[in-house]
């Protein structure tokens, strides 16, 4: 007997970090995502009504936190972090959680930002939604390999 998962339509992601978490949307039809607002946090922790105002508004299948690894594989101090806030947001929303590594999302995310901007274009927010979208694009990839 074959038990058959269903993929994941619609998806946020979400790149943790200690004064900003970029959020983003996506969907497995196209694979694509799209940059939202960022969401202002301190010391990594966010206005949960906020978090919970997207959940609601986007009603995803699946919540991808990137994962912040050193260039070897290795975990960094940030990376717990980030756990921790996937697992709260599992926790608090109900919802289904996966990481995705995330290394050089923030400087693929700066490079194409200033590509259409310029450096006047290079704000925290919209890099953190960019490097939001770009972590959603890299889990939707590596879920048709």
């Amino acid at each position: 007997m074959t038990i058959e998962t269903k993929a994941p339509n619609a998806l946020l992601g979400f790149d943790f970090g200690t004064k900003s978490i970029g959020v983003a949307t996506g969907q497995m039809i196209t694979a694509t995502a799209q940059p939202l607002s960022a969401i202002k946090a301190n010391d990594g922790i966010p206005n949960w009504e906020t978090v919970e105002h997207v959940i609601k508004e986007w009603k995803p299948d699946l919540i991808i936190v990137g994962l912040p690894l050193n260039m070897d594989g290795t975990e960094q101090p940030i990376t717990q972090r980030a756990k921790k806030f996937g697992n709260r947001l599992s926790g608090r929303f109900g919802v289904k959680i996966a990481f995705q590594d995330e290394r050089l999302t923030t400087a693929s995310a700066k490079e194409f930002i200033f590509e259409r901007g310029g450096f006047k274009a290079l704000e925290k927010g919209k890099v953190d939604s960019v490097s939001a979208a770009l972590i959603l694009e890299s889990w939707m990839e590596s879920y048709y390999q």
